[in-house]
Protein backbone atom coordinates (compact mmCIF):
# COMPACT_ATOMS: atom_id res chain seq x y z
CA UNK A 1 0.00 0.00 0.00
CA UNK A 2 0.94 3.36 -1.22
CA UNK A 3 2.51 5.91 2.05
CA UNK A 4 -0.58 8.55 1.22
CA UNK A 5 -2.96 5.36 1.87
CA UNK A 6 -0.99 4.31 5.15
CA UNK A 7 -0.88 8.31 6.64
CA UNK A 8 -4.72 8.12 5.67
CA UNK A 9 -4.97 5.36 7.73
CA UNK A 10 -3.21 6.78 10.58
CA UNK A 11 -5.84 9.91 10.51
CA UNK A 12 -8.78 7.18 10.60
CA UNK A 13 -7.50 4.49 13.26
CA UNK A 14 -9.18 6.76 16.19
CA UNK A 15 -12.53 6.74 14.61
CA UNK A 16 -11.74 2.43 13.85
CA UNK A 17 -10.93 2.49 17.43
CA UNK A 18 -14.75 4.40 18.37
CA UNK A 19 -16.20 1.52 15.49
CA UNK A 20 -14.56 -1.29 16.95
CA UNK A 21 -16.20 -0.59 21.02
CA UNK A 22 -19.69 0.31 19.16
CA UNK A 23 -19.66 -3.40 17.67
CA UNK A 24 -17.90 -4.91 20.68
CA UNK A 25 -20.71 -2.99 23.03
CA UNK A 26 -23.46 -5.17 21.27
CA UNK A 27 -24.88 -8.90 23.10
CA UNK A 28 -24.53 -10.36 19.65
CA UNK A 29 -21.73 -10.33 17.32
CA UNK A 30 -20.48 -12.91 14.80
CA UNK A 31 -16.77 -13.16 13.97
CA UNK A 32 -14.76 -14.70 11.19
CA UNK A 33 -10.69 -14.43 9.59
CA UNK A 34 -8.81 -16.07 6.32
CA UNK A 35 -5.56 -15.56 5.15
CA UNK A 36 -3.44 -12.53 3.61
CA UNK A 37 -0.50 -12.38 2.28
CA UNK A 38 2.20 -10.69 3.65
CA UNK A 39 5.70 -9.16 1.96
CA UNK A 40 8.36 -10.27 4.16
CA UNK A 41 11.11 -7.35 4.27
CA UNK A 42 14.24 -8.63 2.74
CA UNK A 43 13.86 -11.53 0.92
CA UNK A 44 11.14 -11.01 -1.60
CA UNK A 45 8.76 -13.87 -0.17
CA UNK A 46 5.50 -13.85 1.59
CA UNK A 47 4.16 -15.32 4.76
CA UNK A 48 0.52 -15.62 5.97
CA UNK A 49 -1.21 -13.17 8.47
CA UNK A 50 -4.62 -12.94 9.24
CA UNK A 51 -7.32 -10.86 8.92
CA UNK A 52 -10.19 -10.93 12.05
CA UNK A 53 -13.68 -9.52 11.59
CA UNK A 54 -16.74 -8.76 14.05
CA UNK A 55 -19.67 -8.16 12.90
CA UNK A 56 -22.77 -6.41 14.35
CA UNK A 57 -26.10 -6.98 12.45
CA UNK A 58 -29.43 -7.74 14.37
CA UNK A 59 -31.77 -6.75 10.90
CA UNK A 60 -32.43 -10.53 10.81
CA UNK A 61 -34.72 -10.57 14.11
CA UNK A 62 -35.80 -6.70 13.91
CA UNK A 63 -33.01 -4.71 15.13
CA UNK A 64 -32.58 -1.20 14.21
CA UNK A 65 -29.36 -0.48 15.45
CA UNK A 66 -27.19 0.61 12.36
CA UNK A 67 -25.19 -2.95 11.38
CA UNK A 68 -21.32 -2.68 11.30
CA UNK A 69 -17.99 -4.86 10.69
CA UNK A 70 -14.37 -4.52 11.73
CA UNK A 71 -11.53 -5.69 10.78
CA UNK A 72 -8.29 -6.39 12.76
CA UNK A 73 -4.96 -7.48 11.26
CA UNK A 74 -2.03 -10.25 13.04
CA UNK A 75 0.82 -12.09 11.75
CA UNK A 76 -0.37 -15.63 12.96
CA UNK A 77 -3.76 -17.40 14.39
CA UNK A 78 -3.03 -17.85 17.68
CA UNK A 79 -5.65 -18.10 19.89
CA UNK A 80 -4.81 -15.01 22.41
CA UNK A 81 -5.78 -12.68 19.19
CA UNK A 82 -9.50 -13.02 19.18
CA UNK A 83 -8.94 -13.31 23.19
CA UNK A 84 -7.32 -9.91 23.08
CA UNK A 85 -10.00 -8.50 20.48
CA UNK A 86 -12.76 -9.71 22.43
CA UNK A 87 -11.77 -8.77 25.77
CA UNK A 88 -14.43 -6.31 26.56
CA UNK A 89 -17.31 -7.77 25.00
CA UNK A 90 -19.69 -9.75 26.86
CA UNK A 91 -22.28 -11.73 24.91
CA UNK A 92 -23.32 -14.09 22.30
CA UNK A 93 -20.51 -15.17 19.75
CA UNK A 94 -21.77 -16.61 16.42
CA UNK A 95 -18.05 -18.66 14.98
CA UNK A 96 -17.01 -21.82 13.17
CA UNK A 97 -15.45 -24.23 15.36
CA UNK A 98 -11.72 -22.90 15.16
CA UNK A 99 -10.15 -24.47 18.36
CA UNK A 100 -8.74 -21.04 18.82
CA UNK A 101 -11.95 -19.41 20.24
CA UNK A 102 -12.24 -22.22 23.10
CA UNK A 103 -10.51 -20.04 25.42
CA UNK A 104 -12.60 -16.65 25.02
CA UNK A 105 -15.98 -19.23 25.99
CA UNK A 106 -16.90 -18.86 29.51
CA UNK A 107 -18.65 -16.40 32.01
CA UNK A 108 -18.50 -13.45 29.85
CA UNK A 109 -18.75 -14.98 26.21
CA UNK A 110 -21.11 -17.62 25.11
CA UNK A 111 -20.85 -19.63 21.27
CA UNK A 112 -23.48 -19.89 18.98
CA UNK A 113 -22.13 -22.60 16.39
CA UNK A 114 -22.81 -22.01 12.56
CA UNK A 115 -25.27 -24.38 11.06
CA UNK A 116 -23.55 -23.49 7.51
CA UNK A 117 -20.47 -25.24 8.59
CA UNK A 118 -22.36 -28.36 9.70
CA UNK A 119 -24.15 -28.86 6.18
CA UNK A 120 -20.85 -28.02 4.41
CA UNK A 121 -19.16 -31.21 5.67
CA UNK A 122 -22.35 -33.32 4.48
CA UNK A 123 -22.77 -31.55 1.22
CA UNK A 124 -18.97 -32.33 0.32
CA UNK A 125 -19.42 -35.82 1.08
CA UNK A 126 -22.54 -35.78 -1.41
CA UNK A 127 -20.56 -33.98 -4.00
CA UNK A 128 -17.78 -37.11 -3.76
CA UNK A 129 -20.08 -40.11 -3.54
CA UNK A 130 -23.65 -40.75 -5.75
CA UNK A 131 -24.26 -43.19 -2.61
CA UNK A 132 -24.07 -41.04 0.64
CA UNK A 133 -27.85 -41.65 1.84
CA UNK A 134 -26.75 -40.24 5.43
CA UNK A 135 -25.64 -37.38 4.28
CA UNK A 136 -28.14 -36.96 1.67
CA UNK A 137 -31.26 -36.82 4.58
CA UNK A 138 -29.27 -34.94 6.57
CA UNK A 139 -29.44 -32.20 3.72
CA UNK A 140 -33.04 -32.73 3.57
CA UNK A 141 -33.28 -32.31 7.33
CA UNK A 142 -31.24 -28.78 7.80
CA UNK A 143 -32.57 -27.94 4.32
CA UNK A 144 -36.33 -28.06 6.34
CA UNK A 145 -34.56 -26.13 9.29
CA UNK A 146 -33.73 -23.44 7.09
CA UNK A 147 -36.49 -23.22 5.27
CA UNK A 148 -38.21 -21.88 8.68
CA UNK A 149 -35.46 -19.69 9.30
CA UNK A 150 -36.15 -17.88 5.95
CA UNK A 151 -39.97 -17.42 6.96
CA UNK A 152 -39.05 -15.28 10.25
CA UNK A 153 -36.60 -13.59 8.45
CA UNK A 154 -37.08 -10.08 10.00
CA UNK A 155 -39.22 -10.87 12.91
CA UNK A 156 -39.09 -9.79 16.53
CA UNK A 157 -37.27 -11.87 18.58
CA UNK A 158 -40.04 -13.11 20.50
CA UNK A 159 -41.66 -14.33 17.20
CA UNK A 160 -38.47 -15.90 15.93
CA UNK A 161 -38.46 -17.73 19.20
CA UNK A 162 -41.82 -19.22 19.17
CA UNK A 163 -41.96 -20.27 15.71
CA UNK A 164 -38.46 -22.15 16.23
CA UNK A 165 -39.41 -24.18 19.54
CA UNK A 166 -42.93 -24.80 17.63
CA UNK A 167 -41.20 -26.03 14.70
CA UNK A 168 -37.63 -26.59 14.34
CA UNK A 169 -36.64 -27.99 17.73
CA UNK A 170 -37.91 -31.48 17.07
CA UNK A 171 -36.51 -31.41 13.70
CA UNK A 172 -32.92 -30.59 15.55
CA UNK A 173 -33.65 -33.08 18.31
CA UNK A 174 -34.34 -36.15 15.56
CA UNK A 175 -31.17 -35.34 13.63
CA UNK A 176 -29.02 -35.27 16.60
CA UNK A 177 -31.16 -38.77 17.18
CA UNK A 178 -30.23 -39.50 14.06
CA UNK A 179 -26.43 -38.77 14.32
CA UNK A 180 -26.51 -40.96 17.32
CA UNK A 181 -27.95 -44.23 15.86
CA UNK A 182 -25.91 -43.29 12.33
CA UNK A 183 -22.31 -43.52 14.82
CA UNK A 184 -23.29 -47.18 16.04
CA UNK A 185 -23.27 -48.22 12.34
CA UNK A 186 -20.95 -46.18 10.10
CA UNK A 187 -17.05 -46.54 9.93
CA UNK A 188 -15.23 -44.88 12.33
CA UNK A 189 -13.01 -43.13 9.90
CA UNK A 190 -15.13 -42.87 7.49
CA UNK A 191 -16.41 -38.90 6.15
CA UNK A 192 -19.72 -39.27 7.14
CA UNK A 193 -18.49 -39.81 10.77
CA UNK A 194 -16.14 -37.37 10.41
CA UNK A 195 -18.71 -34.78 9.57
CA UNK A 196 -21.24 -36.25 12.14
CA UNK A 197 -18.93 -36.17 14.98
CA UNK A 198 -18.07 -32.29 14.28
CA UNK A 199 -21.83 -32.25 14.33
CA UNK A 200 -22.05 -34.05 17.76
CA UNK A 201 -18.84 -32.26 18.99
CA UNK A 202 -20.66 -28.83 18.64
CA UNK A 203 -24.12 -30.10 19.56
CA UNK A 204 -24.82 -27.64 22.67
CA UNK A 205 -23.40 -24.49 20.85
CA UNK A 206 -25.84 -25.80 17.96
CA UNK A 207 -28.82 -26.17 19.64
CA UNK A 208 -28.58 -22.63 21.00
CA UNK A 209 -30.47 -20.41 18.45
CA UNK A 210 -33.47 -21.99 19.58
CA UNK A 211 -33.65 -20.78 22.74
CA UNK A 212 -32.86 -16.97 22.00
CA UNK A 213 -34.71 -15.41 19.03
CA UNK A 214 -31.52 -13.43 18.41
CA UNK A 215 -29.09 -15.52 17.59
CA UNK A 216 -28.44 -16.69 14.44
CA UNK A 217 -28.81 -19.75 12.63
CA UNK A 218 -25.55 -19.64 11.39
CA UNK A 219 -22.70 -17.28 10.56
CA UNK A 220 -22.80 -15.73 7.60
CA UNK A 221 -23.44 -12.56 8.65
CA UNK A 222 -19.42 -12.96 9.05
CA UNK A 223 -18.44 -15.17 5.90
CA UNK A 224 -20.52 -11.79 4.02
CA UNK A 225 -17.67 -9.68 5.86
CA UNK A 226 -14.87 -11.46 4.17
CA UNK A 227 -16.26 -11.37 0.79
CA UNK A 228 -14.61 -8.05 -0.46
CA UNK A 229 -11.22 -9.35 1.16
CA UNK A 230 -11.51 -12.24 -0.74
CA UNK A 231 -11.91 -10.37 -4.10
CA UNK A 232 -9.41 -7.57 -3.02
CA UNK A 233 -6.53 -10.17 -2.95
CA UNK A 234 -7.17 -10.91 -6.01
CA UNK A 235 -6.00 -7.47 -6.89
CA UNK A 236 -3.47 -6.36 -4.54
CA UNK A 237 -2.36 -10.03 -3.96
CA UNK A 238 -0.53 -9.01 -0.55
CA UNK A 239 0.17 -6.72 1.68
CA UNK A 240 3.51 -4.84 1.69
CA UNK A 241 4.35 -5.33 5.29
CA UNK A 242 2.27 -6.67 8.92
CA UNK A 243 1.81 -2.34 9.01
CA UNK A 244 0.48 -2.81 5.77
CA UNK A 245 -2.26 -5.38 7.19
CA UNK A 246 -3.27 -3.13 9.79
CA UNK A 247 -3.66 -0.11 7.14
CA UNK A 248 -5.84 -2.56 5.10
CA UNK A 249 -8.05 -3.74 8.51
CA UNK A 250 -8.00 -0.25 9.45
CA UNK A 251 -9.42 0.91 5.82
CA UNK A 252 -12.11 -2.46 5.40
CA UNK A 253 -13.73 -1.28 8.56
CA UNK A 254 -15.22 1.93 7.35
CA UNK A 255 -15.55 1.08 3.99
CA UNK A 256 -17.49 -2.38 4.66
CA UNK A 257 -19.70 -0.61 7.84
CA UNK A 258 -20.24 2.21 5.20
CA UNK A 259 -21.52 -0.34 2.78
CA UNK A 260 -23.61 -2.26 5.58
CA UNK A 261 -25.58 1.02 5.84
CA UNK A 262 -25.80 1.90 2.10
CA UNK A 263 -23.25 4.54 1.83
CA UNK A 264 -21.18 5.00 -1.15
CA UNK A 265 -17.29 4.25 1.04
CA UNK A 266 -15.23 6.24 -1.31
CA UNK A 267 -17.37 9.56 -1.26
CA UNK A 268 -17.61 9.06 2.56
CA UNK A 269 -14.01 8.53 3.06
CA UNK A 270 -13.18 11.56 1.10
CA UNK A 271 -15.79 13.85 3.45
CA UNK A 272 -14.55 12.04 6.46
CA UNK A 273 -11.07 12.65 5.96
CA UNK A 274 -11.30 16.55 5.25
CA UNK A 275 -12.45 17.03 8.54
CA UNK A 276 -11.13 14.34 11.05
CA UNK A 277 -7.83 15.96 11.36
CA UNK A 278 -9.13 19.28 13.41
CA UNK A 279 -12.19 16.93 15.02
CA UNK A 280 -12.51 16.47 18.48
CA UNK A 281 -11.75 13.20 19.98
CA UNK A 282 -14.60 13.26 21.77
CA UNK A 283 -17.21 13.63 19.15
CA UNK A 284 -15.62 11.17 16.68
CA UNK A 285 -18.80 8.62 16.65
CA UNK A 286 -20.24 11.82 14.90
CA UNK A 287 -18.04 10.41 12.09
CA UNK A 288 -19.51 7.03 11.75
CA UNK A 289 -21.00 6.13 8.99
CA UNK A 290 -24.77 5.92 10.00
CA UNK A 291 -24.39 9.28 12.25
CA UNK A 292 -22.29 11.42 9.92
CA UNK A 293 -24.89 14.15 8.30
CA UNK A 294 -23.55 13.43 4.37
CA UNK A 295 -24.87 14.56 1.33
CA UNK A 296 -28.19 12.73 -0.10
CA UNK A 297 -26.18 11.77 -2.80
CA UNK A 298 -23.19 10.26 -1.06
CA UNK A 299 -26.05 7.21 -0.37
CA UNK A 300 -26.38 4.36 -2.41
CA UNK A 301 -28.70 2.11 -3.14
Amino acid sequence: MSSWTMQCATLLEPLVDCLRKSIFSSKHIHGDDTTVKVLVPGNGKTKIGRIWTYVRDGRPYGDTTPPAACYFYSPDRKGERPKDHLKDFKGIFHADAYGGYNQIYGENITEAACWAHTRRKFYEITVASDNAKIAYETLIQIGKIYQIEEDINGSEPEERLKVRQEKSTKLVEDLFASFKDALTKLPKKSATTKAINYAMNNHIALMRFLDDGKIEIDNNAGERAMRSLAIGRKNWLFAGSDNGGKTAAIIYSLVETAKLNKVNPNLYLAQVLSVIQDYSSTKLAELLPWNLKIPEFIRSG
